[in-house]
């Protein structure tokens, strides 16, 4: 039998498939299961965002190929959304639409690094990115971050990481698996030692959305020269509840826009049109929906943080827009007690062993999954395995 990539078969089956495989060791004794493994808003779409996939299901323009930047109408919807947010200059040639943020981390990273090359990420880290970086054959550079810091990277290992083969910094903000938010400062700072170093900044805010209405993440669009250094990536599919639809975005230079259209060309040629259309007019009509989800989440924060107060020996080590990581007390690795959760107690999450090394001690918590009345039954699930 001819070989398979060196590079994939090395790599154990994807981490969200291993944790859905444990769902049937739960036999429902104690109560419908507890979801908290992969991020899926626990309420559905807007039922304008439903008429909106449904006018645009049945039009036929969405059955056509596209542009491969994306369509020029949510491009430019999009550029209009991130300035009014952040201000700076964000124009729609800055835009380039994917399908999911997934893939925007793909073509971003293919655009700017090689096989032999190396990328910075904080760790723990989000299990795709360092996924993808090892089927590339890009070397990962872990920047450690700890409890003690709240899970927030210092400037001086970042500034120690950066060696003459690093191409680029990713971070995601805020964090996933953590839940930490970087303060604006310490983004200010860290764009400054990107440049100064000639690398480029990757900035992961999927979970943008979910931060308090009135908090910014960062001005680092204000800078006349952010064209020169960073890429911000997006997903629509927590903010707007449609993940099957599979659209993200990145903002950068027109150049390096230019440099993924070529990738995007050869592995998706355009992201799904039908998402597109629905989309562009809801990013503007439901801006206060999503402010009233954002306040919905700061609401499910509070209460995981409640409930796990009565959660004998389970320690909360960060908590943030979307999820909670948590310190478990059971003698045995993450993974095992993950598996353990699910078969004695229903509670499904995903274990700090998927997240890089020494994460052992923790899982983490989407509690943004789930609504108040099942948050608070958390608690004495746990507690069955103490």
């Amino acid at each position: 039998m001819p070989m398979f990539n060196p590079n994939v078969k090395v790599l154990g089956a994807p981490p969200v498939a291993v944790v859905l495989d444990w769902i049937d060791q739960y036999d429902g004794g104690h109560g419908p299961l507890i979801d908290l493994s992969q991020a899926v808003p626990g309420y559905p779409p807007h039922p304008d965002m439903m008429a909106s996939l449904a006018r645009a299901a049945a039009d036929t323009a969405s059955l056509g190929y596209g542009a491969i930047e994306g369509d020029d109408e949510l491009r430019s919807a999009y550029a209009r959304h991130v300035a009014g947010h952040y201000g700076g200059d964000i124009r729609a040639d800055d835009v380039m639409i994917t399908s999911g943020c997934n893939q925007a981390f793909i073509t971003a990273i293919m655009a700017i690094a090689g096989a032999g090359d190396k990328v910075l990420m904080v760790e723990p880290s989000y299990f795709n990115h360092d996924l993808t970086l090892k089927m590339l054959g890009i070397s990962s550079g872990y920047i450690k971050a700890s409890a003690e810091t709240g899970f927030i990277p210092s400037l001086e290992d970042i500034r120690a990481a950066i060696t003459p083969d690093v191409k680029a910094l990713a971070l995601v903000n805020p964090n996933n698996p953590t839940g930490a938010i970087y303060p604006p400062d310490l983004l200010h700072e860290v764009m400054a030692i990107c440049v100064k170093a000639g690398i480029w900044l990757l900035l992961d805010e999927t979970y943008r959305d979910f931060l308090p209405p009135q908090d910014r993440a960062h001005d680092l669009f204000h800078s006349p020269s952010w064209r020169g250094n960073l890429m911000v990536l997006y997903s629509f599919s927590k903010a707007y509840c449609i993940p099957g639809h599979r659209l993200g975005a990145v903002v950068a230079s027109p150049e390096a826009i230019a440099e993924m259209a070529k990738i995007m060309d050869s592995i998706q040629i355009c992201a799904p049109r039908l998402g597109q259309m629905a989309l562009t007019p809801m990013i503007d009509a439901l801006a206060e929906w999503r402010a009233e989800n954002s306040r919905q989440m700061a609401a499910r924060a509070a209460a995981f943080q409640a409930t796990m107060a009565k959660a004998e020996g389970w320690e909360i080590k960060s908590l943030g827009a979307y999820f909670g990581y948590v310190e478990h007390p059971l003698a045995m690795s993450s993974g095992e007690a993950a598996e353990v959760m699910v078969r004695k107690a229903g509670v499904l999450t995903i274990p700090g062993d998927f997240f890089g090394e020494g994460q052992g001690r923790y899982l983490r918590f989407a509690f943004a999954n789930a609504d108040i009345a099942v948050i608070e039954q958390i608690a004495d699930r746990l507690n069955l395995l103490s």
